[in-house]
């Protein structure tokens, strides 16, 4: 049985998940992003627990398909920015959702903007600019290779994109001393 669970943005979010499980005695086979395979259905109790236990720890249950639809979209886009590499996607995004979700594109973009009041590009490129911020204070990589490594065709199109979400270009973001990032989970 898959649950749906909310917030689940990386590999640290996955084990909290599998330990509040483990705790709470639910056997599952395994725990990914977006979701938990439990064994079983959870009873009534379990169910409260559960629930009560994630939100301690600032996840959700979904509950409705189309919001776990989208939260499937979200943590899709992030693992590919975040665990992938896109200087070596060899489709689109559209393309890679579809496939991975084996839906229509223009269905769940329509159900990602109805739902978020935002587009799956503008979560897509909001998400590659707070790599692309993480990179600059931490991985002491050019521009030119961080502009490659996150699939822009230029140096001049991250720039340009960089300046526009954030107000800064990237040489002046990495001479911050306080760097403004987000949380992963608070983008968008």
């Amino acid at each position: 049985m898959d649950l749906p669970i909310k917030n689940m943005v990386c590999t640290r979010c996955i084990k909290v998940v599998g330990q509040v499980l483990q705790e709470l005695l639910i056997p599952f086979e395994r725990v990914e992003l977006g979701k938990a395979v439990l064994q079983q259905p959870l009873t009534a109790q379990q169910q409260q627990q559960l629930e009560k236990r994630l939100k301690q720890e600032g996840f959700d249950i979904v509950e409705d398909a189309k919001a776990a639809t989208v939260e499937r979209i979200k943590n899709l886009v992030i693992d590919l920015v975040y665990n992938k590499d896109l200087e070596e996607q060899n489709e689109n995004l559209s393309v890679y959702l579809s496939r991975q979700l084996h839906k229509d594109y223009s269905t769940l973009s329509q159900l990602f903007s109805t739902l978020e009041n935002t587009t799956i590009e503008q979560f897509f490129i909001l998400q590659k600019i707070e790599r692309v911020k993480e990179m600059l204070v931490y991985d002491g990589l050019s521009l030119s290779e961080i502009a490659w490594k996150m699939g822009y065709s230029s140096v001049a199109h991250l720039s340009n994109q960089f300046k526009k979400i954030t107000g800064f270009t990237p040489g002046s973001f990495k001479k911050v001393k306080e760097h403004k990032r987000k949380p992963i989970d608070e983008i968008g």
